[in-house]
């Protein structure tokens, strides 16, 4: 099966990097299960000058529906309770989006 490959971005808060480096040393096995439920593998953050991009495969079949599973998932808003004032929406995000959908220029197989 092939996976599509999803990359994003958002800022990190200066005052709150160390929280979210924490929080993601030891992430909720819940949260990683719902992730898995969700078709998403292979799911990286990685963070740079403030800047937090993220790297997922999805192997299923509607990433919308998916998307929208996890977003109803318990453990996952809590999750996010805490990771989410970490955050702030970079100047290029497209209204009502968080983190921002970045764009695949190449990939090498």
């Amino acid at each position: 099966m092939t996976a599509e490959r999803y990359g994003a971005v958002i800022g990190l808060r200066p005052e709150m990097e160390q929280a979210y480096r924490d929080l993601h040393r030891q992430p909720w096995p819940t949260v990683l299960a719902a992730l898995k439920r969700a078709h998403v593998s292979n799911y990286s953050i990685f963070l740079r000058d403030g800047v937090l991009f993220s790297y997922l495969e999805y192997t299923g079949t509607d990433f919308a529906a998916d998307m929208a599973g996890l977003a109803r998932d318990p453990e996952t808003r809590r999750w996010w309770e805490l990771t989410d004032p970490c955050q702030f929406r970079l100047p290029s995000a497209l209204p009502g989006e968080w983190w921002a959908p970045a764009e695949e220029l190449f990939h090498l197989e």
